[in-house]
């Protein structure tokens, strides 16, 4: 069931069976495509998204990367019946090579992968879906969105590292609220915990989050790599070895920025006069 018709100059290399791959000006848009599950993320899908983040990241056709769900779903989460009962039958050994692509996708590849990330939340978000959410760099939400940790409703805790990716954005009220009551929020709701970076109407939704990866693709790559690994990585980190790794993550970039960021930059400011680096980008093609 292919959208690619809707948006000319978009192909499909990537595409498989439970997710669709489409480029635009730039923006890889990958969108689960399990819509009749609402997008429940099966161990099948979950393979396929292993290999489609390692495909997108060395393809130049991705400058930024949109995580979306087909139909009225962002996903609602593990597929209970194929990801749990199917594999709940299996040796310990099997089960865990059944089940170790999400969590190789999700918060392994998904934080680091190489290039700007942005979660498109335009519908049912739940469960084992905040993990994705979270590992993408930002989100925007849908008003309409209904979110939901609901594990509590039959008799399990948000694993799979759910729990970890909800501690991270939200409040530590809001958290235990809806972790212990399973009650569902909107996007609005999302939006004004820290969930997601901002909420609009569905209508907006493809256009705000087109205006998200523009300003992004508008910015030097190697910074943007450097910026988000610094940021993911001192969380949690001492002052003084924050200070000692951001000083060598500094050094680093200058070494592997091919564009010269810092020295445009610093030219265009001091000596050109032609710069406002509190308000645009630097010029980078002279």
């Amino acid at each position: 069931m292919s959208e690619a018709a809707n948006f000319p100059g978009i192909d499909e290399d990537y595409s498989t069976e439970n997710v669709l791959v489409q480029f635009e000006d730039g923006i890889a848009w990958v969108t689960l495509n399990r819509p009749e599950k609402r997008n429940a993320m099966s161990p099948a899908l979950n393979n396929e998204m292993v290999r489609i983040l390692d495909d997108l990241e060395v393809d130049d056709r991705c400058g930024v990367l949109v995580l979306t769900g087909a139909g009225e779903s962002f996903s609602s989460g593990m597929d209970l019946k194929e990801y749990f009962r199917e594999t709940d039958k299996m040796s310990a050994v099997r089960q865990q090579r059944a089940r170790r692509s999400a969590a190789q996708w999700q918060w392994r590849m998904l934080p680091n992968f190489a290039k700007p990330t942005i979660a498109m939340v335009n519908g049912w978000c739940f469960g084992g879906a905040l993990t994705p959410l979270v590992s993408c760099d930002l989100a925007v939400a849908a008003d309409e969105a209904i979110f939901g940790i609901s594990e509590v409703n039959w008799g399990i805790i948000p694993s799979g590292n759910v729990t970890r990716a909800i501690a991270q954005t939200m409040n530590h009220r809001d958290a235990m609220f809806y972790i212990l009551t399973g009650e569902p929020f909107n996007g609005v709701k999302a939006a004004q915990m820290g969930l997601v970076n901002e909420s609009v109407p569905l209508a907006a939704l493809r256009q705000r989050t087109i205006e998200y990866a523009r300003m992004l693709l508008g910015k030097n790559p190697a910074t943007l790599r450097a910026a988000k690994a610094a940021l993911r990585t001192v969380q949690g980190m001492p002052w003084e070895t924050s200070n000692e790794y951001l000083t060598s993550k500094a050094a680093q970039l200058r070494l592997l920025d091919d564009e010269g960021g810092r020295t445009k930059g610093m030219k265009q400011f001091l000596d050109d006069k032609t710069f406002r680096p509190g308000l645009e980008t630097y010029r980078r093609k002279d």
